[in-house]
C-alpha cells in the first residue's frame, strides 16, 4: 500500500508525461495533479487540460509564467553575462528552478505528498527539479518514473498507450521524432537522432527559430536597447515587459540568422552530450549587456565579475539556483548593476550580433583623457614612466639575480 495519496506532476501533455499520469495512478494508486507551465515554448498549452481530463485528472493547473520566467530568472542570469563552458547560454537550466518552485507551491496548495517529473535518469534535469524541490520543501517525496519503470523505449511507451487507451498526437504512430527538443522563451534545444554523432552536421531543416546565416537578409537590421540597472527595459525607445523584450529579440535575431550553436557539453551526471541550441534573443542580450557594462563598470569590478561568472554558470547548470551560494553570487552581481544603464546600438547581420554604439549618463569613459588628440593636460604622459618602473620592479630584481625569464 503506497503512502502517496496525491502527487503533483510537471505535465507537458506529450507522450512521456501522459504515460506518467496513468503509470502514477496505477503504480501508486494515487490522485494526480497536473501542472503545465507556459514559459514561451511556442506551443499551445491549453490542450494539456483536455488530455489531463481524459486521463481522469481532477486538479489541473495551467499557468502563463512567461513574464516571471524572464524577469526573475533570465534577467538575473544575464546580469552576470552567464555562459557555461564558454558557449552555452543555459536556456534549459534556467527554466527548471521556476518549474520546481511551482511544483512545490501547488503541492502545498493541494495537500499533495509528492512531486513528479518526466526527466530521464541520464540527464541534468532530474537533478535540477529535485534539488529545487528539496531546497523548497525538505521532506517532499520525489517520484522519477524513468528511474523506476521498465518503459525504456519509445516503442514500449507506445505499447503502454495502446494497452491503456491513452490518446497520442501522432498521425502515424510508427513515425519517430528525430530529435528530443526542449523550448522556452530563451531557447530551443535539440538532442538525439543524428546529433548523437558529434561529427555529423545538423540538418538545416532542424532549426525552427532562425534562418541560416547564408539565407539571412543582405541588408543589416539596427536595433537600440535601453538598459536600466542591467536589464533591458525598451527596444528602439518602446518600453516593454521582460518577456516582450525577449520575444522581440528572438524574432529580430532569428530573422537575421543569429543564435545557432552546436556544442558538446559536460553534463553534471558525468557524461558528455552533443546538443544544438537556438538562442537568438539571448545572443543579442549577452553582447549588448557586455557593451553597456564596458562603459559603466569600474575595471576591477568588471574583472572580478568575470572571474565569478564561470562559478555562477556552473551553479545554475548543475541545478543549485535555490542554494546559498547562488544567492550570495547574485547579491554581488546585482550590486555591480546599479549604474549599468544606457543605450546600446546593435547591428544584426547574417548570423552576427555586432555592437556599433553605446552611451550612458553613468559612463566612466572620459573622452578628454582617452583622446589621441591634444588633451589640454587632462592626462600627464610623464606619469606613466614611474608607473611602469614600479610594476617592473619585481621583474628587474629577478633578472638581476640571474633568474631565467623563459
Amino acid at each position: 500500500m503506497s503512502d502517496v495519496k496525491k502527487v503533483v506532476l510537471a505535465y507537458s501533455g506529450g507522450l512521456d508525461t501522459s504515460v506518467i499520469v496513468k503509470w502514477l495512478q496505477e503504480t501508486y494508486n494515487c490522485e494526480v495533479v497536473t501542472f503545465t507551465a507556459d514559459i514561451g515554448q511556442g506551443e499551445e498549452v491549453e490542450p494539456a487540460r483536455t488530455k489531463a481530463q481524459a486521463l481522469g485528472v481532477k486538479e489541473i493547473y495551467i499557468e502563463d509564467l512567461r513574464e516571471e520566467f524572464v524577469r526573475d530568472y533570465v534577467y538575473p542570469m544575464f546580469r552576470a553575462n552567464t555562459i557555461y563552458e564558454g558557449e552555452y547560454l543555459l536556456g534549459t537550466s534556467i527554466a527548471r528552478p521556476l518549474i520546481a518552485k511551482r511544483l512545490i507551491e501547488i503541492a502545498n496548495e493541494t495537500g499533495a505528498d509528492a512531486i513528479s517529473h518526466g526527466a530521464t535518469g541520464k540527464g541534468n534535469d532530474q537533478v535540477r527539479f529535485e534539488l529545487g524541490g528539496y531546497a523548497l520543501k525538505p521532506g517532499v517525496k520525489v517520484i522519477a518514473p524513468w528511474r523506476e519503470w521498465d518503459l525504456t523505449s519509445r516503442e514500449k511507451l507506445m505499447a503502454y498507450c495502446e494497452e491503456h487507451k491513452i490518446p497520442v498526437d501522432f498521425a502515424n504512430k510508427k513515425k519517430k521524432s528525430p530529435y528530443s527538443m526542449d523550448a522556452n522563451l530563451l531557447h530551443i534545444s535539440y538532442e538525439g537522432g543524428i546529433l548523437e554523432d558529434p561529427w555529423a552536421e545538423a540538418e538545416d531543416d532542424m532549426w525552427r527559430w532562425s534562418v541560416s546565416p547564408e539565407a539571412a537578409p543582405d541588408t543589416p537590421t539596427y536595433v537600440e536597447l535601453t538598459y536600466e540597472k542591467g536589464d533591458i527595459v525598451a527596444i528602439d525607445g518602446e518600453p516593454l515587459k521582460a518577456h516582450e523584450v525577449l520575444e522581440k529579440l528572438n524574432k529580430l535575431g532569428g530573422d537575421n540568422g543569429i543564435g545557432r550553436l552546436d556544442i558538446v557539453e559536460n553534463r553534471y551526471v558525468g557524461m558528455k552530450s552533443r546538443g544544438c541550441y537556438e538562442t537568438p534573443g539571448g545572443t543579442i542580450m549577452l553582447r549588448a549587456h557586455r557593451a553597456i557594462e564596458s562603459l559603466t563598470l569600474d575595471r576591477e569590478e568588471a574583472h572580478l565579475k568575470d572571474q565569478l561568472m564561470p562559478k555562477y554558470a556552473e551553479v545554475i547548470y548543475n541545478g543549485y539556483w535555490w542554494s546559498p551560494e547562488r544567492r550570495m553570487l547574485q547579491a554581488a552581481i546585482d550590486e555591480t548593476q546599479k549604474n549599468v544603464s544606457g543605450v546600446v546600438r546593435m547591428k544584426l547581420y547574417k548570423g552576427n550580433a555586432i555592437v556599433v554604439g553605446r552611451k550612458s549618463d553613468d559612463s566612466l569613459f572620459d573622452e578628454s583623457i582617452a583622446t589621441f588628440e591634444d588633451d589640454a593636460g587632462a592626462y600627464d604622459q610623464k606619469d606613466a614612466e614611474g608607473f611602469i618602473k614600479l610594476n617592473a620592479l619585481r621583474l628587474r630584481i629577478a633578472a638581476g639575480k640571474g633568474r631565467k625569464q623563459s
